[in-house]
């Protein structure tokens, strides 16, 4: 197979980087779900989707076009362009997630231990965490104090801000450590970062932790407290890069499944009047199963959909499940690109490579496809037409050798709801590393792709 670079002309290959450039400024402010939130609500805002809850208190009704969407708690978003059929006749859904692996501050994170001050931690989703020390490393979050009252925290994305880390054995002391397996060679437990040194004056217990304490009293009006109720997260400092000589990738923080969300929403963005209602789903909590409130498997997306269905016609429960059964979704995430310096973990005939467009996983899973959606090759024969149609390239991929290891998506949990899903998205190397990489030629194909969907099946 060819790659879209041997595919695009000139006017191909500026649309192509012209988009990506969107796409890096994206990631490069959205590092936490909150944040990737409330980013796609203003780009949405602009585009002239309006607040649900807006419609309802107007009282008014649904029609054609309309564009609306429902925030859930800021970490989660639902887009809807209405079309001209019922909601009963089914929607095209894309479904990405805006949660990636990270370190979470505990509730009780601040310590100092010989005059050194540290925050506690607890790594979130699915870690190699040898990977996470020796980088500058951001702070970004939200502590939310007893008077109701927020405060948002954004440290080390500028030039001139401080950054912090999580410090690594030298390698002159580290021949115990190297004995240990990769599982093991950086603990859990002391994934701590070091904020802080210089003491408090006249301060004799704890004097670097006051003084760092007092900073924060200064900067933020925020006591040791209120990290009690703070959600804030570590994650690598810096803008997303180009990456590779010729400028054709992206390195950045968040590509799992962020590329995803990106890509889904601008293609939402994009539809107008479609026949079918279109959706774009931006879910939290998939690197830790899609549990909870802002998870997949919560009913927000559901109780969405009734309230929609109030607002076009006379709602019923029957109405509710014709429509999400009538539904077709592509389950937006990313796949696992070839890396010529690991080629044993991939059987290479169903194996995704940079460069060949948007990929299509028909099953993930592990092992016997354990925990897996199969997508039904119907609704897989459908696509072909609408990718051959709309001229979008594709490749088709498995998640490395038969037991080799595995893992999943939200295909599954919409499948629960008996309508047609398939895994597709952008592959990724480096996955879920601080820093992964993605093919720009990729990333608007994958944009291409998503489009193709919701306007032609």
């Amino acid at each position: 197979m060819k790659t879209v670079w041997e595919k695009y002309n000139e006017a191909d290959m500026k649309a192509c980087f012209e988009f990506n450039e969107g796409y890096r400024k994206y990631i490069s402010e959205c590092k936490t779900e909150r944040e990737c939130t409330l980013e796609a609500i203003r780009i949405a805002k602009e585009n002239g989707f309006v607040d649900l809850e807006d419609v309802l208190k107007a009282g008014k009704k649904l029609n054609p076009g309309d564009k609306v969407y429902v925030n859930n708690r800021d970490k989660n978003l639902c887009l809807f362009v209405m079309g001209k059929q019922p909601l009963t006749a089914g929607m095209n859904i894309l479904g990405a997630h805006i949660d990636s692996p990270r370190l979470d501050l505990k509730q009780k994170p601040v310590y100092e231990d010989h005059d050194l001050v540290l925050f506690d931690t607890h790594y979130y989703g699915g870690v190699k965490k040898y990977q996470w020390v020796a980088l500058p490393m951001a702070l970004h979050g939200v502590v939310c104090k007893k008077d109701g009252t927020k405060v948002n925290i954004v440290i080390g994305e500028k030039d001139t801000d401080p950054v912090v880390g999580i410090s690594d054995l030298l390698i002159h002391l580290s021949g115990d450590q190297m004995q240990k397996t990769g599982a093991k060679v950086v603990e859990g437990e002391d994934l701590n970062v070091l904020v802080g040194s210089i003491p408090a004056k006249d301060t004799e217990k704890d004097a670097v932790k006051t003084a760092v304490l007092n900073l924060l009293k200064e900067t933020y009006d925020i006591e040791e407290d209120d990290f009690i109720s703070a959600e804030l997260e570590i994650v690598p400092a810096g803008a997303a890069r180009d990456y590779g000589l010729d400028r054709s990738m992206i390195i950045g923080y968040g590509h799992d499944d962020r590329v995803c969300a990106y890509t889904s929403l601008m293609a939402t963005l994009e539809v107008s009047e479609p026949e079918r209602t279109s959706c774009c789903i931006l879910v939290d909590k998939e690197e830790v199963g899609s549990i909870g409130a802002t998870g997949m498997q919560s009913r927000f997306f559901e109780n969405a959909i009734a309230e929609m269905i109030a607002l076009t016609e006379e709602y019923s429960d029957l109405k509710l499940r014709r429509t999400l059964a009538n539904s077709k979704m592509l389950s937006s995430d990313v796949s696992a690109a070839f890396d010529p310096n690991y080629p044993g973990v991939n059987e290479m005939k169903n194996t995704a490579f940079f460069g060949r467009g948007i990929c299509f996983n028909k099953y993930t899973g592990s092992r016997g496809k354990g925990g897996c959606n199969d997508a039904n090759p119907e609704f897989i024969a459908e696509l072909r037409k609408v990718m051959a149609d709309a001229d979008v390239q594709f490749q088709t991929a498995e998640l490395g050798r038969v037991d080799q290891g595995g893992g999943g998506t939200i295909a599954y949990i919409l499948a629960n709801l008996n309508m047609d899903v398939i895994d597709a998205g952008i592959a990724v190397q480096n996955m879920h590393a601080p820093w992964e990489v993605v093919s720009k030629g990729d990333v608007y194909e994958g944009y291409r792709g998503y489009k193709a969907f919701l306007k032609k099946m």
